[in-house]
């Protein structure tokens, strides 16, 4: 049963107008523009949030015009819990980027951010193939425009780098989209899921389209834009992209498959994801376990966690769907910790090197504190986020009979603790001679301490969010 509500426009509306309002402002204006909407947009996500859980899936139409003639808003359990996610994450990793920026790149983030937070408000609350295509390709025009927020080199190749790998990936998508299209007459996921039928037809669609989505995830062996990519941004861009942009394929992907395709595609072509999987949660830890940069460490680190997603394919069950939206949630506050402690890192130091870590663990406490929470969570440590999620994925692997998952989640797990004890074991090191420590403000050795209690917090009240993926699932 779904209940009719115009609350779903506020947590788009809000963002979209707090963007276009720091635009016009002067430089003392922005920032207080970009707070008043943040705070507004988290309470209109907590309110969908509330009434997903106490009245269930919550539905909208665009100027009055439902599917198939127009375009309905949707929103469920796993939809209000990324409303809730980037309504948290996102706001603490923009408090690390207002000292971490300049002066003028900090007058063009905030707005871009806001613009971002709409389109992927937009994007969780979709339910048109279509439309979740438009508000994705918002998200990647964005997030090449804060790539190179800071106008250098670097960035400048990152953004480059970054567009060219989205672009087919999108092509790959709206080509998988026309066919369906074509072939049965509408685009809305709940229609589709009812009609579509196996034949050639789909089977290409389907593959166009997790194709052009895990390139734009992305999946190994797709990956190899994003480390060079994630080194080349400026931090708080890159705690963005990996914690929540990143992400925002990845739905989508989940959202289609589990909901149009998985009926009519093989198990193997499920199992064949898995693999891919299972190779970047190895291939990305021992990648991460062998760099001398800390940001590439940390990037590369990426790349696994992201192979954990892909093995809800294979499985294919309830269970599995809440482990990785599970992982995926702790996962944002996780990672966007660690990277936000690098940026921090290199404020107070000038460097990123493995070497420069040494002696940091008594000068920035709370920035080590948080990325030693930060990989628990990644590790899968109990009391955390993660831990949580890979035991609801690990449960399911020997629950379907698919054990090998199972050594690969603990394989994964002993990698990421190689690497992560291996950058806490350096900061409790002698600081090396010579080293000038300059001191960075406080807001920015707490938000990321803030993104990693909140991955903690997940293991500790696991009840709420579970309660609230079940609302709408399909069985």
């Amino acid at each position: 049963m779904m209940a009719d509500t115009a609350l779903m426009a506020w947590p788009v509306a809000l963002p979209l107008m707090g963007a276009v309002l720091a635009l016009l402002v002067g430089r003392a204006g922005v920032r207080l523009v970009a707070g008043v909407a943040s705070v507004a947009t988290l309470i209109a996500s907590s309110l969908v949030a509330w009434e997903v859980s106490t009245q269930g899936v919550l539905r909208q139409q665009l100027g009055g015009w439902g599917a198939p003639l127009g375009i309905e808003w949707r929103a469920d359990g796993l939809a209000a819990l990324m409303l809730l996610t980037i309504a948290v994450v996102g706001p603490l990793i923009s408090v690390h980027a207002l000292d971490h920026l300049g002066d003028r790149e900090d007058r063009e983030f905030l707005p871009l951010w806001l613009f971002i937070w709409c389109a992927l408000n937009a994007l969780v609350l979709s339910a048109d193939a279509f439309n979740l295509y438009v508000t994705l390709e918002l998200t990647t025009l964005g997030a090449v425009s804060l790539i190179v927020v800071r106008r250098d080199l670097p960035g400048l190749d990152a953004g480059l780098r970054y567009l060219l790998f989205a672009m087919p990936g999108s092509l790959c998508y709206l080509l998988g989209i026309a066919l369906l299209y074509g072939a049965y007459a509408t685009l809305d996921v709940g229609m589709l899921a009812q009609r579509v039928q196996a034949g050639p037809v789909t089977w290409v669609a389907a593959g166009l389209v997790t194709v052009g989505l895990c390139l734009k995830t992305p999946l190994f062996p797709l990956h190899i834009w994003l480390p060079p990519t994630y080194t080349g941004a400026p931090t708080p861009v890159t705690a963005l992209l990996s914690a929540l942009i990143s992400k925002g394929s990845f739905y989508v992907l989940l959202r289609l498959w589990l909901e149009v395709f998985a009926p009519v595609l093989d198990a193997e072509v499920g199992q064949m994801l898995g693999l891919l999987g299972a190779v970047a949660v190895l291939w990305g830890s021992v990648l991460a376990l062998s760099q001398t940069q800390l940001k590439r460490v940390v990037s590369y680190s990426s790349v696994a966690q992201i192979g954990y997603m892909f093995l809800v394919f294979p499985m294919a069950t309830s269970g599995a769907r809440a482990g990785v939206i599970y992982l995926v949630v702790s996962h944002a506050a996780a990672k966007a910790s660690m990277f936000v402690a690098v940026g921090n890192i290199h404020q107070a130091v000038g460097i990123t090197s493995m070497g420069g870590v040494q002696g940091l663990a008594y000068r920035m406490p709370f920035t080590f504190l948080a990325m030693a929470l930060g990989g628990i969570s990644l590790i899968g440590i109990p009391p955390s986020g993660g831990f949580i999620a890979k035991w609801l994925l690990l449960n399911e692997s020997i629950g379907t009979q698919q054990w090998w998952w199972a050594l690969v989640l603990l394989g994964g797990s002993l990698l990421t603790a190689a690497y992560v004890f291996r950058i806490l074991r350096g900061s409790f090191l002698p600081l090396p001679p010579g080293v000038t420590v300059r001191s960075i403000p406080l807001g920015n050795e707490l938000a990321p301490l803030a993104l990693a209690l909140i991955a903690l917090v997940l293991g500790l009240v696991p009840w709420f969010p579970l309660d609230l993926l079940a609302v709408g699932a399909s069985r």
